[in-house]
Parts: structure tokens; C-alpha cells; sequence
């Protein structure tokens, strides 16, 4: 049964690119453009988000900055009010020095802020992380490091969107996005999967009965998990033919569209700046 709040907390966002965009015809610029509509739309309305990754540049595959400076875009005049918080698992933020870390979390602040989780999945205070030597974490720290992270992220959101996602050379137990949303599944929290990129995301509304399978089923570590679940775990408020949409369009208006139209649907907060509709919105192309 998915629970639903009257005021939603942060939206966790997960993305990361598809092995299957360059047959999709998409380049990684378009992949950010799903984010920046996302997130603008969402920062906009006075959403504030939720986001996993580490603290690679943008032009080496990171998009914690991007997001770092749509939050000091979008803070709210006048006020000092965190837009964005970065969860960092210990894998990560154990191999940086904890110098880089702090100007890093003072560089970024109030608009953004870091969370460093622990490996029990409780976050760190500063003072903890300072007497810790950096060091190279074992398999088993990241498999185990990286659910941590998740859960607690899960645990501090309100609900989950997903874009593209790799199947292969991740860190971790299974595809992160994989983990991502099965844990959101068994935790009831609504998801959002915006497919139209491929990857993982797209695996996963095959795996959930969403869509057909496009090109056969892709097997990956985990992928069987999703078989005790359906589209109505989804929980998201949107309808079977507008999860069909959003788990295929190319369109990165009409995924915000939809995304906006269920996040509405759930939390009946009329969102400031965006008026949404209780109908889905047309494509524009």
C-alpha cells in the first residue's frame, strides 16, 4: 500500500546514462536536458530534492554540480533553506580527503548540503568524518556502503524518479537505479520511471508490466526481484496509459508533464509557479 503525505518531503532523483542511448538516437547532452527539466520544474515549484551521486564534474559524468548550482538558482529569496541535499555513501566520500570534503559542503551552502553515510547508514558529523584516515574501500564496503546510502536516502524522501541507468560496471550488489527502486518498491514509496532513455529504467517497466520488452529481455544481477511487483506498485498516481508514456516518450516536456501531473495527483499541493492540471498535458514536440 503506498503511503501518502500531505506535504511531500524531498524528491529522490536518480539518473545516469543508458547503454541504450546511442541506438535511441540520444547524445549525454540530452540526458542532462532530462535532468535540468526535472529538476527546474521541481526546484520551481518549491520542491526540494534528493539526489545519490558523487562529486564528479559534469563533463566526467557527474551531474552533483549541475544540481549544486540549480539549488543556489532557485533558494528562495531572502531565505537561507537547503534546496538540495547530496547524499555521499561511505565508499565515496571515504577515499577523499576530508579537507576537499568540507569546502566542498561550505562552497555549496546554505542552497546545498552534504551527507556523508556512514557505513551503518547513519549520517556522519563532521567531527566523526575528521578523525578518519582516507583509504581505499573494499568490495564489501561498497556493496553494503552503497545500500546504506539508499536506504537512508529513501528514508528522507517522499517519492522516487529514475532516468536511464547502466546494467553493467556499476559498484554495488546490482544496477544502482535497480536498487534504487526496489527499495522504494518494498517501502511502498512512489516511482516514477522515465524509460524513454533506455537503460535500466526502461528495463524495469518491462520487468513491471509497464511496457512490452523492445529488444528482448536483458538479464542483470537483481532483475528477478521486480517479478513479485507490478504497475500498480508504482504507487506514483498516474494511470496505466500515463505510466505507458512516461516509460517511453522522447519527449522531456511531456516526462516533466507527467512526473508534475502524478506528484500532484499524490500530495494535492498546488505547486507555485506550475500550474498543474489533473489531465495529462500534450506532447510538445
Amino acid at each position: 500500500m503506498t503511503t501518502r503525505l500531505h506535504a511531500p518531503q524531498a524528491i529522490g532523483i536518480s539518473v545516469s546514462a543508458s547503454p541504450d542511448m546511442e541506438v535511441l538516437g540520444f547524445i549525454k547532452e540530452h540526458l542532462e536536458d532530462v535532468l535540468a527539466g526535472l529538476a527546474v520544474f521541481l526546484l520551481a515549484t518549491g520542491t526540494d530534492l534528493a539526489y545519490g551521486g558523487d562529486l564528479r564534474k559534469l563533463r566526467n559524468g557527474g551531474f552533483t554540480e549541475f544540481l549544486f548550482e540549480l539549488a543556489g538558482r532557485y533558494q528562495r529569496r531572502g531565505q537561507s533553506l537547503t534546496r538540495v541535499v547530496n547524499y555521499l555513501a561511505w565508499p565515496v566520500h571515504i577515499r577523499m580527503p576530508v579537507d576537499q570534503l568540507e569546502k566542498v559542503a561550505t562552497t555549496v551552502a546554505p542552497a546545498a548540503r552534504l551527507v556523508l553515510v556512514g557505513p551503518d547508514g547513519a549520517p556522519m558529523s563532521p567531527e566523526e568524518r575528521r578523525t578518519l584516515v582516507p583509504r581505499e574501500p573494499s568490495d564489501e564496503e561498497w556493496q553494503l556502503g552503497l545500500t546504506a546510502m539508499r536506504t537512508a536516502m529513501r528514508d528522507n524522501t517522499s517519492a522516487r524518479v529514475v532516468v536511464g541507468g547502466q546494467v553493467e560496471n556499476y559498484k554495488g550488489k546490482m544496477p544502482g537505479i535497480a536498487e534504487e527502486v526496489l527499495l522504494s518498491l518494498e517501502a511502498g514509496q512512489p516511482v516514477f520511471l522515465v524509460g524513454g532513455l533506455g537503460g535500466c529504467a526502461r528495463d524495469i517497466a518491462e520487468a513491471l508490466g509497464v511496457i512490452d520488452p523492445w529488444n528482448g529481455v536483458r538479464s542483470w544481477p537483481g532483475r528477478k526481484l521486480f517479478d513479485d511487483y507490478a504497475e500498480d506498485s508504482l504507487g506514483n498516481g498516474l494511470t496505466a496509459d500515463e505510466n505507458r508514456r512516461l516509460a517511453q516518450t522522447p519527449y522531456i516536456n511531456q516526462a516533466v508533464n507527467l512526473v508534475m501531473l502524478g506528484l500532484y495527483r499524490l500530495f494535492r499541493r498546488r505547486p507555485r509557479c506550475y500550474a498543474v492540471r489533473d489531465e495529462v498535458a500534450t506532447t510538445r514536440r
